[in-house]
């Protein structure tokens, strides 16, 4: 797991806090999956942890969570660990855990209407993060899902998360368009978003583009702007 800022990437501290995880071995048929963990900092922790069966600590009650989950991976994945309530009846019985709630990750914690949410791909979860029935009511995480944890200001809709898909051109140039995804994943070009691909940085256009002129070799670029969430870092191979 990496943690992730404007310009540097440094290990992931873990941050103390009373819900105590105990993750246990992970099985072979855990999926593992692409996380990101968007702090409101603008920071980002980022990661492939396996979503693993676990159990998690509720006030005094031990708490199970199912396999392939969005709360699965981000337990196993060492971040936060995650600040949690219950409002169904957890138990050992990982069926129990649909009601299981994140109210924090790390130092930022739920307040009023706002709070953590999670998107896998651009859509965000319609369960709860351990519902065994899967974010959407149709099936758990399979290998390679993209989640993201972010903090929604729920007054209204949640803020926008950015993607970023890269066009390599002949000559070294490349171009990075950013879409900009509502809760139901539906995409609008970001304008004036800033993109960085390796030590560069460019502003897209009006329609979500910004080119870049680079020597070969691999970079990783991603894309941030005000109020929105930032991109997933992709990697851009330049022949």
């Amino acid at each position: 797991m990496r943690r992730t800022g404007t310009r540097t990437v440094v290990a992931v501290a873990l941050w103390a806090v009373a819900s105590a995880v105990a993750p246990g071995p992970v099985s072979a048929a855990a999926p593992r999956v692409e996380q990101m963990v968007a702090f409101r900092s603008g920071d980002a922790a980022v990661g492939k942890p396996r979503a693993g069966a676990t159990t998690v600590r509720v006030g005094r009650r031990r708490c199970a969570v199912a396999t392939g989950t969005p709360l699965a991976a981000l337990v196993r994945s060492g971040v936060g660990p995650p600040r949690l309530r219950d409002f169904g009846s957890c138990s050992r019985r990982p069926r129990d855990g649909g009601g299981l709630f994140v109210a924090g990750i790390g130092p930022d914690r739920n307040r009023g209407l706002s709070g953590w949410v999670y998107k896998v791909g651009n859509r965000l979860g319609t369960a709860g993060a351990a519902d065994p029935t899967g974010p959407f009511g149709s099936g758990r995480l399979r290998a390679g899902a993209r989640v993201t944890w972010f903090y929604c200001r729920m007054a209204s809709n949640c803020q926008r998360t950015l993607a970023v898909r890269a066009r390599v051109q002949p000559g070294g140039v490349v171009t990075v368009r950013v879409t900009a995804h509502n809760d139901q994943g539906r995409g609008v070009a970001a304008r004036e978003a800033t993109v960085r691909l390796g030590e560069q940085s460019a502003v897209t256009d009006s329609k979500g583009d910004a080119r870049f002129a680079v020597a070969p070799g691999t970079y990783t670029v991603n894309a941030e702007q005000a109020d929105r969430v930032r991109s997933f870092p992709e990697r851009v191979r330049v022949e």
